[in-house]
C-alpha cells in the first residue's frame, strides 16, 4: 500500500466524519429506559435507526437480522481491505467484547461488509476468525448490502479512477448497539476507547 493512498483513506475518512455527524448531545429524554446511558441521539429517534435485512453469513448461509441478532451485538460497516481505520475499529469492538466477557456481560461483534465484491463468505470468515471467536461477518449482493447500509444511516463509497482488483472505499466509521427486544439503541464513534466503550454498553445492557 502506497503511502499515497494511505494518506488519501486517512483524509477521505476525516472528511466523512464532519459529513456524517447528524448525532447531538442530550442529558436523557422523558420516559426513556435508557436515558441514563445514552451521550448521544438520533435525529428523528432511535426508531430512524436500524430494521430487517437479508445477508450471507461468513459460514455462506442466508441470514436475517432476526436469525443474527439475538443477542446484544455491536454492528460496524466497513471492508477486509481497508489499510487502517477498519482494522483499528474492528480489534476496538473485540476488545470491548472481551472486556464486557470478564465482567459477565456478552455483545456480539458483528462485522457487515461493504465490498461485497471482495469480501465473500471465505474471506470474511478468515477475517472474522482473526478479530474475535464469537464475530459474525455478514455480506450479500449489492442491492442486500445497500439496504442494511441504509437501514442504519450508514455510508460508503468507492474512490473513483481505481481498477477492479485493488481500490478504496470511504465509508462512516459509527459502531451501533443493537438489544434484543429493542432493536438499535445507541451509536459509538471511533474515538470512544475499548473501555470506554465497554462501560457505557455495559450500562445499556443492565438497563434493558
Amino acid at each position: 500500500m502506497s503511502r499515497l493512498y494511505l494518506i488519501s483513506a486517512a483524509a477521505s475518512v476525516a472528511a466523512l466524519a464532519g459529513f456524517m455527524v447528524y448525532w447531538i448531545v442530550t442529558d436523557g429524554r422523558s420516559g426513556d429506559q435508557f436515558a441514563t446511558c445514552r451521550t448521544a441521539a438520533v435525529a428523528g429517534g432511535s426508531g430512524a435507526i436500524g430494521g430487517p435485512f437479508e445477508l450471507v453469513d461468513h459460514t455462506g448461509r442466508t441470514v436475517t437480522d432476526a436469525e443474527v441478532l439475538t443477542r446484544p451485538s455491536l454492528i460496524y460497516f466497513g471492508y477486509t481491505f481497508c489499510p487502517d481505520v477498519c482494522p483499528l475499529d474492528v480489534d476496538r469492538n473485540a476488545v470491548a467484547a472481551d472486556i464486557l466477557q470478564e465482567m459477565g456481560l456478552e455483545v456480539q461483534p458483528v462485522f457487515v461488509t461493504v465490498d461485497p465484491v471482495r469480501d465473500t463468505p471465505e474471506v470474511l470468515a478468515r477475517f472474522v476468525a482473526n478479530m474475535h471467536p464469537d464475530m459474525v461477518g455478514l455480506t450479500g449482493t449489492d442491492e442486500q448490502v445497500r439496504a442494511a447500509v441504509r437501514a442504519y444511516r450508514a455510508f460508503y463509497q468507492r474512490q473513483p479512477g481505481q481498477d477492479d482488483d485493488f481500490y478504496l472505499i470511504d465509508h462512516s466509521t459509527f459502531s451501533y448497539l443493537v438489544l434484543p427486544k429493542h432493536g438499535f439503541v445507541e451509536v459509538f464513534r471511533r474515538e470512544v476507547s475499548a473501555d470506554d466503550l465497554a462501560a457505557r454498553m455495559a450500562c445499556f445492557i443492565g438497563a434493558g
